[in-house]
C-alpha cells in the first residue's frame, strides 16, 4: 500500500549505502518525482550512518512516482509511489507574494507577518528551547526570524550544543575580539568537508516545532556575529556553495522556511554584491518549491528590485518611509528590525513598549510590516532576541489587539495612497507630523495619529457608499464606534489622547 502524505506536507525516501570517501563530496543522490506529465528534479543529502535521504513537498493531489539516480549503485534506480491527499487542519501550504505588496498562503489563505527575532533560540540547550516553544503557543507571532549557525555577541557567549560541521573549538575565545567584524576565521577547527548532520536535524525538528504553531521560520542563512569564535563567517567560497546546497536540499521541503540570506549582510566584510547575487541563484536554483527569499541590511540597502528577491527585509528607524519603500521596490516590505523593546544600554535595544508599538501601527497603516524582539536584561543574560525562554514586556498583547485588526482588513490588506492629492481626497487635512494611512480601495481606510491629539478628523468619503467610523486606542487595546451610515464629508470628535487610529469601514 502506498504511503500517503498531505498536499504541502513532505515525503522522505530513506535508502542505506555504504560508501567510500567522502559520501558528503563523492557521493550524487537525487530523485525525480512525477506526476501525470509534470517531472521534478530533487536533490538528496547525506544524513550520517550510511543512510542517505532525498524529501519533496508535493502541491498537486493524486499519485506521484519516484525514481532515485546516483554514482553509487545501490542508491540508483530506486522507484516507488505515494499518494497526496488534500490537506488538513492549518496546513494552507508555502507562503506567497500577492498584490504586490501583501502574503498569502498557497491556498489563498492571507497571510500577514507578525514576526519577532529570537536568533539563536536554537542553540540554547532542550530546556531553554522548550520555554521557548511554550513561550510561543500564547504569543501573537506567526514568523520567527532565526539564524543557521550559532552567534557571538553581548549576551550571546555561550556554546552551542553542537556544530554545522565535523570538528571542534581547541581554543578559548578573545573577548577583546567582540564587535571587531574584521577578526580572522580561527585555524582549523573544522573539516568543511563534512557536514555534521545531528546539528542540522536539530534545527529541522524546530523547524517543524514553529510548523506545528503556525509560525513561519525565516531562516538566517549567514550572519557576521562571529568575531572569531568559530569562523563560520568566513568560510571559503566553495563551502559557502556547498552549504547552501545542503541547507536547500535538507530543509526546502518544508512549507514554513523562508530564506534570509543574511542579517546585516553588509557588516560581512569578506563578501560583496557579486557573491551575494550568486548565492541567491544557488537557492533560487535548488530550491524546487520558491521558498520566499530576502536579505537584511545594517546600513545600505541591497537592490531589493532583484529578480530573486521575493520581497523587502529591512532594518530601519523611520516607519513614515513605508510608502517609499513599498513604491520604489513594489514588493513587500517587512522592517524586520526597527529597534527592540528592552532596557539595555545599546540603543538599539532600549526602546519602550509604546515607541515599538507605533513602529508597528505606523508601518502597517502604510500597507507594510513590522517586526518584535525584546532585549530586557535579566542576571542569567536570557534575552529573548537571542536566546528565547519567556517574554516580559508589554508590547506582545498590544500586537496581539494590531493582528486582530489587521486580519480582519479586507484581503490582501492595505495599500499606501498613490499620492498626497490621493490621500487628502479622503482626510483633507492629510497624514502629516507622524501619522500614517492606508487603505483598501474604496472599502476600507485607516488612520494613524501616533502621538497627535487632534479634537476633531475630517473625512471626505465617497458619496455613494455608505460607512461606519471606529476610534481604536492602540494603547488601551479598545475599538469604540464614533460614527454609523455615513458618507461624504464627516467630522468626527476625539478625546485628546495618545496613539489612537481611526478605521473607516463601508457597510455591505
Amino acid at each position: 500500500m502506498s504511503q500517503t502524505v498531505e498536499k504541502w506536507d513532505y515525503f522522505e525516501y530513506a535508502a542505506a549505502a555504504q560508501t567510500t570517501g567522502n559520501p558528503f563530496i563523492d557521493v550524487r543522490f537525487e530523485a525525480e518525482f512525477t506526476y501525470e506529465h509534470r517531472v521534478v528534479r530533487v536533490r538528496g543529502f547525506y544524513d550520517g550512518d550510511d543512510t542517505f535521504r532525498v524529501r519533496f513537498m508535493p502541491d498537486t493531489e493524486g499519485t506521484w512516482r519516484y525514481r532515485t539516480y546516483s554514482n553509487v549503485d545501490g542508491l540508483d534506480g530506486l522507484d516507488g509511489t505515494f499518494a497526496c491527499v488534500p490537506p488538513t487542519g492549518d496546513n494552507h501550504g508555502p507562503v506567497r507574494v500577492v498584490d504586490p505588496y501583501h502574503f498569502a498562503y498557497e491556498d489563498g489563505t492571507p497571510y500577514h507577518p507578525v514576526g519577532t527575532t529570537c536568533y539563536v533560540w536554537n542553540h540554547q540547550g532542550d530546556t531553554l528551547e522548550a520555554q521557548t516553544i511554550a513561550t510561543l503557543k500564547d504569543a501573537p507571532f506567526n514568523k520567527m526570524r532565526m539564524c543557521v549557525f550559532p552567534k557571538r555577541y553581548v549576551f550571546n557567549k555561550n556554546e552551542p550544543p553542537c556544530y554545522p560541521f565535523e570538528g571542534e573549538v581547541t581554543r578559548e575565545w578573545d573577548d577583546s575580539l567582540l564587535d571587531n567584524y574584521k577578526t580572522q576565521a580561527p585555524p582549523e577547527f573544522w573539516d568543511f568537508t563534512r557536514f555534521n548532520p545531528a546539528f542540522f536535524r536539530k534545527l529541522e525538528k524546530h523547524i517543524l516545532d514553529l510548523q506545528a504553531l503556525g509560525i513561519e521560520a525565516d531562516l538566517i542563512i549567514f550572519h557576521p556575529y562571529d568575531f572569531g569564535a568559530w569562523g563560520f563567517d568566513r568560510m571559503p567560497p566553495g563551502v559557502n556553495e556547498r552549504y547552501l546546497e545542503y541547507l536547500t536540499a535538507r530543509l526546502s521541503a518544508l512549507r514554513n522556511v523562508w530564506w534570509s540570506f543574511a542579517n546585516e549582510y553588509d557588516l560581512m566584510l569578506d563578501l560583496d554584491m557579486n557573491d551575494w547575487d550568486r548565492y541567491f541563484k544557488i537557492v533560487q536554483s535548488n530550491d524546487p518549491y520558491d521558498h520566499l527569499r530576502s536579505i537584511h541590511n545594517c546600513r545600505g540597502f541591497y537592490d531589493h528590485t532583484k529578480p530573486w528577491v521575493t520581497h523587502c527585509s529591512v532594518q530601519h528607524y523611520d516607519m513614515l518611509q513605508m510608502p517609499t519603500w513599498l513604491k520604489q521596490y513594489n514588493k513587500p516590505v517587512v522592517v524586520d528590525e526597527c529597534g527592540y523593546e528592552g532596557d539595555i544600554s545599546r540603543a538599539w535595544g532600549s526602546l519602550s513598549a509604546e515607541s515599538l508599538l507605533e513602529c508597528f501601527w505606523l508601518g502597517f497603516a502604510a500597507g507594510g510590516y513590522v517586526g518584535h524582539g525584546e532585549t530586557y536584561w535579566n542576571e542569567d543574560e536570557t534575552l529573548w532576541w537571542a536566546k528565547g525562554g519567556t517574554l516580559s514586556g508589554d508590547s506582545p498583547a498590544r500586537i496581539a489587539f494590531l493582528r486582530q485588526i489587521v486580519e480582519a482588513i479586507p484581503a490582501p490588506g492595505l495599500s499606501p495612497f498613490a499620492s498626497d492629492k490621493d490621500l487628502r481626497g479622503i482626510i483633507p487635512e492629510g497624514a502629516y507630523k507622524g501619522m500614517a494611512a492606508g487603505h483598501r480601495g474604496e472599502d476600507y481606510y485607516l488612520l494613524y495619529l501616533a502621538r497627535n491629539q487632534p479634537r476633531f478628523r475630517v473625512f471626505d468619503l465617497p458619496a455613494n457608499n455608505r460607512y461606519h467610523i471606529d476610534l481604536i486606542d492602540t494603547w488601551n487595546m479598545t475599538v469604540d464606534r464614533l460614527a454609523d451610515d455615513v458618507s461624504g464629508r464627516v467630522e468626527v470628535e476625539l478625546p485628546r489622547r495618545n496613539y489612537l487610529a481611526l478605521r473607516v469601514i463601508r457597510q455591505s
